[in-house]
């Protein structure tokens, strides 16, 4: 029957309705229509396993009760961290969440259950500041108004351990762990065991060992456990790839897939830039005893910035002997370019500490650290593989006897292959070969996981980065052991290492730092920095004289007529033996039309003080007292200290206070020890200083 047209549009109009109908089901027939603004999210995400923030909801999947938080700057903290994470599952059996504090939110810090605990490793940095991955955790903590998830800044409950790293020298020592420890206690929580404190200047290692024992046994009580519920397990699992892989595939010593792809990317700790040496020359004008090398690395195309008063990070290489050394200890000579894989046999807590595949040679040259002192811990781990039974005890009485140890390994500075030959009796006087070096039957996933990962040494030329550094070089005391010449390693020791990536190069990443100068040049600029200390003052200077020649040229010749004077007080042993850019400073002067002043300390050669004393930078200073109190308290200038923490820092510091006390009619004591407080709260006394 034919359709007439009223029935087409019918039948066109009951159409549309029906997939009206079908499209908008849910809205229409929908009992309880939800608001517009909720957002409905996976199941996954609602009950928070979602959220890769959330540490909480990690433990709790993975069954911790640890949960391991690091501020670390160069890699020490996280290796303690990883240590203790270890240690807990060795001893209690227990699995720990190790965290990059930087990676997780803190809001939750008060629903950690109760059966589990939170651990602290901090590091303090520079002048008592918190490491670059610790600042928003340490603000959460010290925050009142900072609220936790149960709407208040109270940790009630929350059982926790604090571990720090510092350095005595510096006047902050371990404040960030100290700190920690303050807020969480003034929060309600329950500190386990004494807080540990950890001195870079003596042994990091001797104090956390003597600092475990007592906290485990501390930790052992509160939370309920017993030793003897975990056991050695590997951390990684190590196989040699047979199938023959592309050179572009393997790792020789670059640090992320984008070096070895040569790929273009953010350069930082994770991903330095394999900078071209491009210049390297001996500065000291007497090499006799000393050395100091001044080194180019090139960073034009590489995205890389530099300021002056930032911190180079430049990652060193082990040596030539220390490499077959191991190799011929670990009965690996053979197999140096063997390609192996690493794999992790529990992710969360150790990661593979470096690129993988790569060869054993590279490992060892690379990416750990082989050139350190050999830990005492770390022996009694080698011990139970020990060719024979008499290197297996000696092993053990270094690692259980502290005094032999300290004898033996800590003033005859062993490292870990020299340790193995001595422990074996073979000469580790000579160069190290399959003949004369013993064997040891040592899995090399056991070396991976107890040899720390090698870490990196702490604008006139825009496409450069300068290095000034002193090569490593003195010998060895004690006894047992006769004394030898010992060396550092990288770029200091070898003055122009070789690497397998392309020719001499040197892995760099570049911090940022607050050592900076004003960017007015009214304001007087006092710097003081004798030996290497100088090397960013000759950036600051350097910076002055690029920014002169700006000036004069759109101004005219008097366009320095106002800017402040600028003091370098420097210091060294003799004017013709190791002073440093001797023939640069006189340009200096001239270009920046006398405004700069050089004042030089030789503390080997005369004029000495008249009772015959040797005359250093603070010396210097006490004489300009005058013009250095009116550059400060009239000027508003800055001062900046760079150089030796133990000795000069605080001598320079204490002549200061002296100084200003005095210009304000009281003393060094009350007045200028507040001067200086002052001072450095204001960011007008500024430090870059180390031991």
């Amino acid at each position: 029957m034919a359709l007439t047209p009223s029935s087409d549009v019918l039948v066109l109009v009951l159409g549309v309705v029906l997939a009206a109908l079908y499209l908008f089901r849910d809205q229409i027939f929908s009992s309880s229509p939800k608001p517009k603004s909720a957002t409905s999210l996976p199941a996954k995400e609602a009950n928070g396993h979602g959220n890769p923030r959330d540490f909480v909801a990690k433990m709790k999947a993975g069954k911790k009760r640890l949960v391991i938080f690091y501020g670390s700057q160069t890699g020490t903290a996280e290796e303690y961290a990883i240590r203790i994470a270890k240690e807990a599952k060795s001893k209690f059996g227990l699995a720990s969440l190790v965290c990059d504090p930087e990676e997780y939110d803190f809001e939750n810090l008060d629903e950690i259950p109760e059966d589990c605990a939170a651990i602290f490793v901090m590091a303090t940095y520079g002048e008592g500041e918190p490491t670059d991955n610790a600042v928003q955790l340490m603000q959460n903590l010290s925050d009142d108004s900072f609220e936790f998830s149960k709407g208040e800044h109270k940790l009630n409950g929350l059982k926790y351990v604090v571990f720090g790293l510092g350095n005595k020298t510096y006047e902050h020592y371990n404040v960030i762990a100290r700190q920690v420890d303050e807020h969480l206690t003034k929060m309600g929580a329950t500190r386990i065991g004494e807080r540990g404190e950890g001195d870079d200047d003596k042994s990091m290692e001797e104090d956390y060992l003597e600092w475990k024992d007592g906290m485990w046994d501390a930790f052992a009580r509160v939370m309920d456990v017993e030793e003897g519920q975990g056991g050695d397990s590997a951390d990684f699992a190590v196989s040699e790839i047979q199938d023959s892989l592309p050179p572009e595939k393997v790792y020789h010593g670059e640090l992320s897939a984008r070096a070895l792809n040569r790929s273009k990317g953010i350069h930082d700790a994770k991903n330095p830039y394999a900078a071209p040496i491009t210049v390297s020359r001996e500065l000291f004008q007497n090499t006799q005893n000393r050395n100091c090398v001044h080194v180019e690395f090139g960073i034009e195309g590489s995205g890389i910035t530099y300021q002056h008063g930032d911190h180079v990070g430049v990652w060193p290489s082990n040596p030539d002997v220390e490499v077959e050394r191991l190799l011929c200890a670990l009965g690996l000579s053979e197999k140096r370019n063997t390609v192996i894989g690493i794999e992790s046999l529990d992710p969360a807590l150790a990661k593979v500490p470096f690129p993988v595949p790569t060869t054993y040679a590279t490992v060892l040259r690379h990416y750990i650290d082989i050139s350190a002192v050999a830990g005492r811990q770390i022996l009694g781990v080698l011990a139970k593989f020990a060719p024979n039974p008499g290197a297996e005890a000696y092993l053990r009485e270094l690692n259980t006897r502290k005094e032999e140890y300290h004898a033996v390994v800590t003033e005859g500075c062993l490292k870990v292959g020299e340790v193995l030959q001595l422990a074996s009796g073979n000469d580790v006087n000579v160069f190290p070969t399959t003949q004369n070096t013993t064997a040891w039957n040592i899995p090399f996933d056991i070396i991976v996981s107890s040899i720390p990962r090698l870490q990196p040494r702490p604008k006139l030329n825009p496409n450069s980065i300068h290095v000034t550094c002193v090569v490593l070089k003195y010998d060895s005391a004690g006894s047992r052991i006769p004394p030898r010449p010992i060396f550092g390693i990288g770029p200091a020791a070898a003055l122009f290492p070789s690497y397998a990536i392309e020719g001499p190069r040197g892995p760099v990443h570049v911090r940022r730092s607050t050592f900076r100068l004003p960017t007015n040049p009214k304001s007087p600029i006092i710097m003081i920095g004798p030996g290497t200390g100088v090397a960013p003052f000759r950036g600051f200077v350097q910076e002055r004289v690029a920014l002169a020649r700006r000036s004069i040229e759109k101004n005219g010749p008097d366009a320095l007529n106002d800017w402040g004077n600028i003091y370098l007080y420097y210091g060294c042993r003799r004017s013709t033996e190791d002073y440093l850019y001797k023939e640069e400073w006189p340009e200096y002067v001239r270009e920046l039309q006398s405004k700069f002043t050089l004042r030089a300390a030789f503390s080997r050669e005369p004029p000495y003080k008249p009772d015959g004393g040797k005359i250093y930078v603070q010396d210097l200073i006490w004489e300009d007292r005058t013009q250095i109190a009116d550059a400060i308290l009239n000027g508003k200038g800055y001062i900046y200290i760079c150089g030796d923490a133990k000795s000069m820092s605080k001598s320079v510091e204490e002549t200061l206070a002296r100084i200003l006390g005095e210009a304000k009619g009281g003393s060094m004591e009350v007045e200028g020890a507040a001067e200086v407080k002052l001072l450095k709260e204001r960011s007008r006394l500024m430090l870059d200083v180390w031991s």
